[in-house]
């Protein structure tokens, strides 16, 4: 028996706002969308062409307030064939929220509070 991890999944609270930061911050695309026709939520997948993992984004109509994150122990990692032009196009959008150079690694935070771990590829 084999597993394939395909999707991670975030609820967010603004919709439009969450895929722009995710396609200008990582290059995600949205690659489909579902939900009800009540419109009560809808789901949003990005991707890019280097994996066929894909970041869910769930938003719910009757969810409005900002979601509790706990201690933030939990997050996505990507990593980059250029580190130091990742770094600082995140810089510039004012993301970044975690810096670790001796690990050499780096954490951005999304609209909703999401941690997200960028790493040089040969790390």
């Amino acid at each position: 028996m084999k597993f394939r991890a395909v999707h991670e999944n975030f609820n967010i609270t603004d919709l439009e706002r969450s895929i722009a930061f995710y396609g200008e911050a990582l290059g995600l695309k949205e690659v489909r969308r579902k939900g009800p026709e009540d419109g009560s939520f809808i789901l949003v997948y990005l991707a890019n062409e280097s994996s066929d993992f894909e970041v869910e984004l769930t938003w719910l109509r009757d969810h409005p307030q900002a979601y509790d994150l706990g201690e933030d122990e939990f997050h996505l990692a990507f990593k980059t064939d250029d580190y130091e032009a990742a770094h600082a196009h995140h810089e510039k959008m004012g993301c970044i929220c975690f810096e670790n150079p001796t690990m050499g690694i780096y954490f951005i935070e999304d609209p909703d509070g999401y941690w997200i771990e960028i790493i040089p590829e040969n790390h």
